[in-house]
């Protein structure tokens, strides 16, 4: 007799965890792995926030800390500082409790209960997402229940920057009640954000055209190092009157990717409706999970609700945003030495963890075979994979893979 699941087929590898296996089987002394999206230190290894440490320590010697299944929607705490640190301590929307926390599996667990909370409860069935833009975003609202995925444009790959009226033109088209993704800051893939201004017209267009706002926060603090200029956007859209949700994770900022730490926030135009959502979102938690786990929670939880704690943790983040703008600076200057053809601006002008450097798929391939360098074939590296022991090997690599395999004009991301 025949299994009964025969009739399953092999699935196609995630990109981005095959690249670390590939990696780590590696056994070439001078490879480097761009393609991760975790914090490497200056010697190219995890680095666990001394902040962390301190807490986890304090943490192991509370007796009183037990076990215990956790509320459905977590550690209330954690979600009323997450809030604050989203929206700043005095927005109003907070004073007049407009708005609330739960507390999820990091960001994709956020999106995942934001998601289905839209189409399970207000039918919603259209999602905008931003071309290109975090691979995963796709899949987990097709899981959710939506059912007409839709892009907008982003990337300009001539430019290499915002294709802005491409963006505007494509949600000024969107259909009424279509959920637009939205990269809070430090856009993932391409580390171009737009600027106030061009975020000021995002939300005409989206209000112009009644589209709700589902932002993606994963990257507070660690854009640009300072938490409000990292939350402006999300910002901005609530004191202009929406109505949003905001998916926020811990694993960048805090360092505690294995945690599964994130927040879903949600914005109301009536405190009166807070209930009931609520009650909904406990079902929908409780026939997914059940409840998050409480250890990363009650570290960040316990850091946000302390002053000294607080600011000792954004002396942490300071520390790693100026390493990323660093390695910025230094690839750029060394490509710029070697005279690698074509324009280099673009890394610096660009955000955050992630580099879209413009490298072809022909060329990536070309650095992981040749050089041991590994890097999505998308071009996106992450810049925390480079430090000052490496950055010149990274260099010459892409340096050689531009001049042996020229980009074509017909050779575009796009097509990935």
């Amino acid at each position: 007799m025949g299994s009964r699941f025969q009739v399953v087929e092999q699935g196609p590898p995630i990109e981005v965890f095959q690249l670390n296996k590939l990696f780590t089987e590696d056994t070439f002394k001078n490879k480097v792995n761009l393609g991760v999206g975790a914090y490497r230190d200056e010697n190219g290894k995890p680095w666990v926030l001394p902040i962390v440490r301190k807490m986890e320590k304090k943490m192991a010697d509370d007796d009183t800390l037990l076990h215990e299944y956790l509320p459905v929607l977590g550690l209330e705490n954690f979600s009323n500082s997450s809030v604050s640190m989203l929206l700043g301590e005095d927005n109003p929307v907070i004073t007049e409790g407009r708005a609330f926390g739960v507390q999820t599996l990091s960001g994709t667990g956020s999106l995942r209960v934001g998601a289905e909370l839209l189409n399970k409860h207000l039918k919603y069935t259209n999602f905008y997402y931003s071309s290109p833009t975090w691979e995963n975003h796709h899949l987990v609202f097709v899981n959710s229940g939506f059912t007409q995925p839709r892009t907008y444009r982003y990337w300009d790959e001539k430019a290499r920057a915002i294709d802005f009226d491409g963006l505007i033109e494509d949600l000024s088209k969107a259909p009424e009640n279509s959920v637009v993704i939205l990269h809070a800051c430090a856009h993932n893939p391409t580390g171009i954000d737009p600027t106030q201004e061009q975020w000021q017209k995002i939300a005409d267009v989206m209000e112009e055209r009644k589209l709700f706002p589902f932002f993606d926060s994963a990257y507070q603090g660690f854009a640009t190092g300072d938490l409000d200029r990292d939350a402006w956007a999300v910002r901005h859209f609530v004191k202009r009157g929406f109505e949003l949700v905001c998916a926020q994770s811990y694993a960048k900022n805090f360092g505690l990717y294995n945690e599964r730490v994130g927040n879903l926030t949600i914005v109301l135009s009536d405190k009166a409706h807070v209930a009931p959502l609520k009650s909904q979102l406990t079902w929908i938690v409780r026939g997914m999970y059940s409840n998050p786990p409480a250890h990363g929670a009650r570290v960040v939880a316990n850091v946000l609700g302390d002053e000294k704690l607080f600011d000792e943790w954004r002396g942490h983040i300071k520390l790693m945003s100026s390493r990323v703008i660093e390695m910025r600076e230094a690839l750029r200057a060394q490509l710029i030495k070697l005279g690698t053809p074509g324009n280099w601006d673009h890394i610096v002008k660009q955000i955050g963890l992630f580099s879209y450097t413009g490298l072809t798929p022909r060329q990536c391939e070309h650095l992981i075979q040749e050089h041991h360098i590994y890097l999505l074939r998308s071009g996106r590296i992450n810049i925390c994979g480079l430090n000052p022991g490496n950055v010149e090997y990274v260099a010459r690599a892409i340096n050689d893979a531009i001049v042996k395999f020229p980009a074509k004009d017909d050779d575009s991301r796009a097509k990935l």
